[in-house]
Parts: structure tokens; sequence; C-alpha cells
């Protein structure tokens, strides 16, 4: 089961970092500006790397409490844009406006997987 959840976990952060080259229009649109120097596009393809990058270490059973650890800090990053994204997507019809709010309490299970994933792997 441990080792599932692992692989699930990394699969899952190989998806999301895919698609930050497939879609980047979508990311970028919901890089927080102010606070970021830089381009949204360079925001998009590094955190497409950072997402890549740790799954990779999570997938790896040796690297594996610590790819778990930067997949928790991963999730915190990353929350600010999906609060952007909630926000700007108040014109939006209401089911769009379910789905942008509906992410940010997923944070929190994201989170607590990849803490069991870290707890499991030590």
């Amino acid at each position: 089961m441990t080792s599932r959840a692992a692989l699930a976990l990394a699969g899952l952060l190989t998806a999301g970092g895919v698609a930050h080259f497939a879609v980047p229009g979508f990311f970028d649109a919901i890089v927080p500006a102010p606070p970021l120097p830089g381009t949204p596009r360079f925001w998009t393809h590094a955190s497409g790397v950072a997402e890549l990058g740790v799954a990779a270490a999570v997938a790896a059973p040796r690297t594996r409490p610590l790819g778990a650890l930067a997949a928790v800090a991963l999730f915190v990053a990353v929350f600010p844009a999906n609060v952007k994204m909630a926000l700007d997507w108040s014109d939006r019809s209401a089911a769009e406006q379910a789905i942008a709010w509906g992410r940010l309490p997923l944070q929190v299970p994201l989170v607590l997987w990849a803490l069991k994933v870290r707890r499991d792997a030590r």
C-alpha cells in the first residue's frame, strides 16, 4: 500500500508537471504577478520542472521521504495561484466558479497525502 500511495502521488505530480508544458496558457493566467519577478511563462515552466523533479523524488524509494516533504512545500507554494484563479474566475459560470473555489480545500488532502507518504517511507 505504501508504494501505491507514493507512486500515485508521483503520477499526479508528473501529470501536473507535464500539463505546465502542454497547456502553459492556463497556468500563465494564474501566476500571481506583483510579488513574482519575471514573466508568467517563466514561472509556469519553473513550477512544471519543480513538479516533475518532486515526482521523480517521490517515485524513488531512496529519495521518497525528502521528495514527499518537497511535495508538501510545493502544494503550499502553489496555493496563492489557486486563490488567484478563484478570484479571477468570478465572472465565469457557476460551475467554473465552483471548480475554482473547490480546488482551494483540496490542497489540504494533498498535503496530508504527501505527509503520509513521507511518514510511510521513513
